[in-house]
């Protein structure tokens, strides 16, 4: 499967490229402020919750505009890629009907585009450090393996989304509960370690979202180093999700057009 694998995204990362920049130019081709809603956006939630959570329930959190704006940005990279996976398949049936190529990368696409707009934000993210003189140390590299582990957990999950979202009519409805649990559970606006008494540091462990979130803040905010371990660990997880779920796809996909 892995030669397969390889051969595979050789072969159409061309294609998943061109077709995520198509679809980033056509989503601002009819707005006025075009691009700039990429950044406008996860601002307007940050000043949202700042004000809320901030000013209203008096966080402590140092640097609070910056800690909820890495939140908002790696949450929403998440939360897009997995939303849109459920029905990728049926959404474009026309093309998958029509012509083969491996059903995943529908999901690289959405990787490529979500990704896109959060290493937009980050770059928002430091600008805001310069301002705020946010003390910067070598820790900051450690934002290259989390955005990689991040990548691939997403990823892994959104395959199996894709796979049983052909079958599953509801399931949409369902992912969108769930995910509304996991963002109030994952400390987008609070530390969780810190804010839920007796099982904040053990949610932060094993809520993969909760401790990359975390991690990352760690590194860019608080010059502190990330549990390696965890990390390591997590970013394992990842890396069999995501070849299990392309697994999924190749053993299945041949019966989706059937299906949709």
């Amino acid at each position: 499967m892995l030669n397969r694998l390889f051969l595979d995204i050789k072969k159409y990362y061309q294609y998943s490229m061109a077709s995520a920049k198509a679809k980033l130019k056509a989503e601002v081709a009819n707005s006025y402020l075009n691009w700039l809603w990429w950044i406008l956006d996860p601002l307007c939630f940050m000043l949202i919750y700042t004000i809320v959570f901030g000013y209203v329930f008096n966080s402590k959190e140092s640097y609070f505009c910056i800690f909820i704006f890495i939140g908002i940005s790696m949450w929403d990279f998440m939360n897009k890629t997995l939303v849109s996976s459920v029905k990728s398949v049926k959404l474009n049936k026309a093309v998958v009907s029509r012509a083969y190529f491996p059903k995943y990368i529908l999901i690289l696409i959405k990787v490529w585009i979500n990704g896109f707009k959060m290493l937009i934000s980050f770059g928002v993210v430091g600008v805001m450090m310069i301002i705020f003189r946010v003390p910067v140390s070598w820790n900051i590299l450690y934002f290259i393996p989390i955005l990689l582990t991040l990548g691939l957990f997403t990823f892994g999950c959104a395959c199996f989304l894709l796979h049983y979202g052909v079958y599953v009519e509801d399931l949409s409805n369902v992912l969108n509960v769930v995910l509304r649990f996991v963002f109030y559970a994952t400390g987008i606006f609070y530390n969780v370690s810190t804010r839920i008494p007796k099982f904040g540091e053990l949610l932060n462990k094993i809520n993969p979202m909760a401790f990359l979130i975390s991690a990352m803040r760690q590194g860019l905010l608080y010059g502190q180093r990330p549990d390696l371990g965890i990390l390591a660990a997590w970013f394992g997880f990842s890396l069999l999700l995501a070849l299990a779920g392309i697994r999924k796809i190749y053993k299945a996909e041949n019966s989706y057009v059937k299906a949709i």
